[in-house]
């Protein structure tokens, strides 16, 4: 709250300088004197007074000197206090002269339909293929008198003998079978044909007994061959695979439908990820989803989504998503730690556009099985169907438009309510607010619902010093309470990965030191970043990635679980960002996505310091975006100016750090 505040304050001072111009310049416009310093002569040909300059500070708009130079506090170039025109307008409009909108550095774009594309990112593991397990039982009860597998993850070929087992029962069926062969012989001149008949029915009953008794067909041969049973039998690999479990050991006597070995086929694998609730509307049955494993870095895998679990988890609010990957060269083991990232776009009506699928059959079971045609799967023999009942769209389809999307940057969101200002069409200097219902946030735009047209032109930069200008003027703006407001959709990118107001009672004191020793490595890079030392700036961003990953997240539960999952996956990403680039200008771009989420992180969990962390502000970061970071002292030393503005910024917030209060009430320090 108090950084918002911060950022409402500077950018009320800066539309009550771009306001104060906007007067001057009506009332000069609308008394007909000239804009010039040293005065004019009227038509009577005498010298009109001279209409003095105003020059300020846009950082400073308190300073204010008659002529041009530096701000006495940031040393920045003086402007001049003048902003153009005054003419009636409505409740939400305003008019900036060239000058005004060059002041406050205005950028427009135009709302255009094109196809909505984000990258879904997720986590997950490898595990077993289910489809692909067999458990070895015992078809007889006997005594297992040799394991020729005696430990669990040997590779079995299918076929390959596993037990040798001694049991009477089958050396029981045996003396059956060989008795029915000999009565058959014996028989075999008989003038009755139902007792030749009654004869060779025995034997085959006796083979299949044996048949169901586990013995392969060559078995039951060399019995009859052999003409004397056997009280041992040899039980064979009904597939091939790895043993993941053995459940007996020599000597054991099993019952007939006991355990003995669990065999997994690792030739396929799953890989099931936890998407977000928020994430669910970019998915689909049968998208193709690329893949890292922490155990070959840089190197990507692919499968297909086979399942979305249609029951959400409560406590983390995820959704399990199934991938079928391929596996011949058996790299990926299950229990892998993974990173995924789906890549959808939406066209119309929310339907995801693959282009590879449009117009294709797909198997509702097996997704890999993709056909031109209708037909059978391959794999289970159930009918294909065609991609559009999925709810995919070919991107060329023309009875369904692409939807309406701005820039991210165009709508100012409160709460519920998204503002956007609109430039005329035939007016560059007028501006008009509109309330818009927006839709899901698509990388770098957002989908419009409701409130815009295509082709009209947004302010995707300096909107919010026109909404603070109109605040000046006591006009509607984005902080006003409007009857006919529409609400926004969430915005689950742009969000701080865990809200300002979450704070997370005991947390275990283990979290709390392992998350300090991210913010350690972080300080590392804020003060190289602050000094331009890139080089050291790197270095600490892998020690950040380092750290980031000896934080064990299993030690929180529930809410605390699942908004620290929401940190780590912006934390991770922006920490391998800054080691990865080699400029200093992307790196400072994305220690601003870091700071952002370990800020948010800080205040949900603490710091796992014994002190406080300040969170400082330099609203002229970025173009007057503004940015923000941590510091363990009060000390400004800017990480985005560095060198060149080291001391721009000031404290917006001090957070408590949870181990200084749990020392506190201990007495340990005032």
């Amino acid at each position: 709250m108090k950084k918002w505040l911060a950022w409402v304050g500077f950018s009320l001072l800066f539309a009550l300088a771009l306001s104060l111009g906007y007067w001057v310049g009506g009332r000069r416009a609308g008394s007909g004197e000239a804009p010039h310093e040293h005065g004019s002569v009227d038509g009577g040909g005498t010298q009109s007074p001279a209409v003095s300059e105003v020059w300020t500070c846009s950082m400073h708009p308190q300073i204010k000197q008659p002529n041009p130079g530096k701000c006495p506090l940031c040393g920045m170039d003086l402007i001049p206090l003048d902003t153009g025109g005054e003419e009636d307008e409505g409740a939400r409009e305003l008019t900036l002269s060239a000058a005004a909108r060059s002041l406050a550095g205005v950028e427009v774009a135009p709302v255009e339909r094109r196809i909505a594309t984000r990258d879904v990112r997720m986590v997950g593991k490898v595990e077993y293929d289910e489809t692909r397990l067999a458990t070895i039982t015992a078809w007889v009860s006997g005594r297992l008198d040799r394991l020729y597998v005696d430990y669990t993850g040997v590779p079995v070929q299918k076929g390959d003998h596993l037990v040798y087992m001694y049991s009477p029962e089958v050396l029981t069926a045996q003396q059956e079978l060989l008795q029915a062969i000999r009565a058959v012989r014996e028989l075999a001149n008989s003038q009755v044909e139902i007792v030749r008949a009654t004869a060779r029915s025995t034997v085959e009953a006796a083979r299949g007994k044996l048949a169901l008794w586990g013995l392969t067909e060559q078995q039951i041969a060399a019995v009859e061959e052999r003409g004397k049973p056997s009280d041992h039998i040899t039980i064979y690999a009904p597939i091939g695979g790895v043993v993941v479990h053995k459940n007996a050991v020599e000597g054991m006597y099993v019952q007939t439908g006991s355990p003995i070995y669990t065999i997994a086929d690792l030739n396929h694998v799953w890989v099931k990820l936890d998407a977000y609730e928020s994430d669910l509307a970019w998915l689909r049955y049968a998208q193709e989803v690329v893949f890292e494993a922490e155990a070959y870095p840089g190197e990507t895998f692919v499968g297909r989504i086979a399942f979305i679990q249609p029951v959400l988890n409560d406590t983390t609010r995820t959704v399990k998503v199934r991938v079928n990957v391929p596996n011949e060269d058996g790299r990926l083991k299950p229990g892998m730690f993974v990173r995924a990232r789906v890549r959808s776009s939406l066209g119309g009506e929310g339907r995801v556009v693959e282009p590879d699928l449009a117009g294709k059959w797909i198997s509702p079971m097996h997704p890999e099985i993709v056909k031109d045609a209708a037909g059978a799967c391959d794999v289970c023999g159930m009918p294909l169907v065609r991609a559009e009942t999925l709810g995919f769209v070919s991107a060329d389809e023309g009875d369904l438009p692409p939807p309406l999307v701005i820039p991210a940057s165009a709508p100012l969101i409160t709460g519920k309510r998204a503002v956007v200002y609109v430039q005329s069409p035939d007016d560059p200097s007028h501006f008009e607010g509109k309330s818009v219902t927006l839709g899901l946030r698509a990388g770098d735009y957002y989908i419009v619902e409701d409130g815009l047209s295509e082709g009209e032109l947004v302010v995707v930069k300096g909107n919010f010093k026109i909404d603070s200008a109109l605040q000046i003027l006591a006009k509607t703006s984005m902080m006003s309470a409007e009857r006919d407001t529409v609400a926004a959709a969430p915005d689950p990118e742009s969000a701080s990965p865990v809200p300002a107001s979450t704070r997370h009672d005991n947390v275990p004191k283990a979290f709390s030191k392992q998350l300090g020793t991210v913010f350690h490595a972080y300080l590392g890079v804020q003060g190289a970043l602050s000094t331009d030392d890139f080089a050291k700036g790197k270095s600490a961003a892998k020690e950040v990635a380092r750290r980031l990953a000896t934080v064990d997240m299993m030690l929180l539960t529930g809410a605390a679980h699942t908004d620290w999952m929401k940190s780590l996956e912006t934390l991770r990403k922006s920490a391998d960002a800054i080691a990865g680039t080699d400029d200093i200008q992307v790196a400072r771009e994305n220690f601003a996505l870091l700071s952002e989420a370990l800020l948010s992180a800080t205040k949900a969990f603490g710091a796992g310091l014994g002190q406080s962390v300040f969170a400082m502000t330099c609203p002229m970061a970025f173009d007057n975006r503004g940015a923000t970071w941590l510091q363990a002292h009060d000390k400004v030393e800017n990480p985005y100016f560095g060198a060149a503005m080291f001391r721009c910024g000031e404290v917006s917030e001090t957070i408590q750090s949870a181990l200084a209060e749990e020392a506190r009430k201990d007495g340990r320090h005032e």
